[in-house]
Parts: structure tokens; sequence; C-alpha cells
């Protein structure tokens, strides 16, 4: 509080107003981009029953992996906002747009990614619970390139920039060698290790997110964002 005036990205913000974003932030969503990655995804895990007989853990692995690589390419769309620049000024800060638009996703995805291991036939299919943690992580690993890029540049879209910058580190991945990497399988005797490795990507992926969310105290421009009368963020003047 300043001059009896509340700053709207410090909790402030009256409950009431929550509500009134439901609808703006679901038609802002980039349901275009989510759907087509999510039904390419499913199509990929389809494809292990297409054999007459199903293929070993190995292949059913592999084609996950790659369900689970293409869901988070579909969400390194998710932050895109074509109305960013005119939000940045009103009482509702970024986190909560932010957490409205997981509310959407992340039961959707959820849904998704049960849906493509039971398309995975029971042979094909590994241990739900490393391929689960494989999938967030790298689905997280997607948020906090996406909410770097949001943190870090002006641009209003940037789900783009974001998905080649996955589909990078992914390639690098796939070049490093499994007993320090992240693509061992079941059979390497160093499994465990490569489960852990995840559960960190994963963990950091999350507290990168969380901690780029906020709006900058100052604009990574190099400009002090100015408050206007109503305690919200107004855009910087030379």
């Amino acid at each position: 509080m300043r001059g009896g005036v509340a700053r709207g990205d410090t909790g402030t913000v009256p409950a009431e107003l929550l509500p009134a974003l439901v609808p703006p932030v679901w038609r802002s969503l980039p349901w275009r981009a989510l759907g087509t990655a999510g039904g390419l995804g499913l199509l990929l895990a389809a494809t292990t029953r297409l054999p007459d007989e199903a293929p070993g853990t190995g292949v059913g692995q592999l084609v996950l992996r790659l369900t689970a690589l293409t869901g988070a390419l579909g969400l390194a769309f998710l932050l895109d906002d074509p109305a960013r620049n005119t939000t940045a000024t009103t009482p509702v800060g970024r986190p909560r747009r932010t957490v409205l638009r997981l509310a959407f996703a992340v039961p959707a995805a959820a849904l998704w990614w049960v849906t493509a291991l039971l398309l995975t036939p029971a042979p094909a299919r590994p241990a739900p619970g490393p391929a689960t943690l494989e999938a967030a992580g790298t689905a997280c690993a997607a948020l906090a390139l996406a909410t770097a890029a949001v943190r870090f540049t002006r641009a209003a879209e940037v789900g783009r920039v974001t998905a080649i910058r996955l589909g990078t580190a992914a390639a690098v991945v796939v070049l490093v060698p499994n007993r320090w990497g992240l693509l061992g399988t079941s059979a390497d005797p160093y499994w465990v290790a490569t489960q852990v490795r995840w559960a960190v990507v994963l963990g950091a992926a999350l507290a990168l997110s969380a901690l780029w969310t906020p709006e900058p105290l100052r604009a990574p421009w190099g400009r002090m964002p100015l408050r206007s009368r109503c305690g919200t963020s107004g855009p910087s003047r030379g």
C-alpha cells in the first residue's frame, strides 16, 4: 500500500475479480496447437497396436517418449497471449493468469497421458511410474522454457521459439550416452540413476517456472515500469 493505493501485483487483488478472467483466458488458450500436438501424440501411441504381435517394452518406451515430447511441444505454446502487452497493465498479475491457464491445461494433459498409456498394449507398455515421471519432466521443461521466454522478452507469442529450443534440447539428450543421460532403459544397470536425473529435471523445471513467472521488478529491456494511479504497472517512458 502506498498513498492509500494497493499495488496490483502484490496479492491484494479482490478474489471476485478472478472469475471474470476465466472466459478471456479460456478464449486466449492456443487450442489449435494443443489439439494438434495432442492428436499427433495419441496417433503415435496407437501405432504400437498396428503390428499383429505387440512389440516389446523397448519399442513401447521409445514410442511413449516420442509421445511425451510431442505433447510437450504443444505445451510450449501454452503461454502464448496475443493480448500480453495490454493485460500486463491490469490489476491481476501474471502469476494468476498463468495459474488459470494451468488449471485448464493440467487436467486435460493428465487425461491425455492416461489415454496414451492405455493405447499402448500391455506387453509393450513400460512401467507407468517411470514413464509418467519422464513425461512430466519433459512437459515441465517446455513450460520452464516458455516461462523464461515470457519473462526475459517482450514477445507476446513465444511458443514457436520455445518449441525449437525444446526440440534442440531433445536432440542433445539423444547424443548423451545412457550412462550419464536421460534415455536409459530398465535393462540398464544405471536405470535408477536415470530416474533420479529425470526427477532433478522435473524439480528444476518447476522451480525455475515458479521463479520466472512473476513480473520482474525491472523490465528486462532495462526500463523501470511506471505505476499508474490505480497501482498497476504501466508501460515505461523514455
